[in-house]
């Protein structure tokens, strides 16, 4: 024991690192053990999509949801995401997909929908670069 007390008073950057890092991959653990929306990948989201109603959120502004976006996908941007939530209540007893551009701000997304009632919500893991990364077409004009 005497061991460990002094290697953390000799590296106690390092220790506090080892915390940090322990305390961060704890709380993610939790954090998705209690999640009620799932994360898919883009080959799945395909699969989904051929198989069921769903529907396709972008939740990134429209100057990047113009550059390109998932056919018939609804953009609605985070920021007001709450605020127009009502023009997804037609989808509401569907499979209901957010994506962003890498993945980070569409899990916020899904909480908002999760918390409206949406009870099948998915998150694209790694997002619109993952989709491109794929080789999934994207179209450029807005269709809704």
């Amino acid at each position: 024991m005497d061991q460990y007390i002094e290697f953390i008073s000799n590296h106690y950057l390092l220790a506090l690192a080892w915390v940090a890092v322990t305390f961060l991959l704890i709380q993610d653990l939790i954090e998705n053990s209690f999640s009620k929306f799932s994360s898919i990948s883009p080959m799945l989201v395909v699969t989904k999509m051929n198989s069921d109603d769903t529907q396709i959120v972008d939740i990134r502004d429209y100057l990047e949801f113009k550059k390109g976006h998932i056919e018939d996908a609804i953009n609605i941007p985070l920021t007001s995401i709450e605020d127009k939530v009502a023009t997804l209540a037609p989808y509401k007893n569907q499979s209901v997909i957010v994506v962003c551009q890498n993945g980070a701000r569409s899990a916020a997304g899904c909480k908002a929908l999760i918390k409206a009632g949406f009870e099948k919500v998915f998150n694209i893991t790694g997002g619109m670069q993952s989709w491109e990364d794929s080789k999934l077409p994207i179209t450029k004009e807005n269709t809704k």
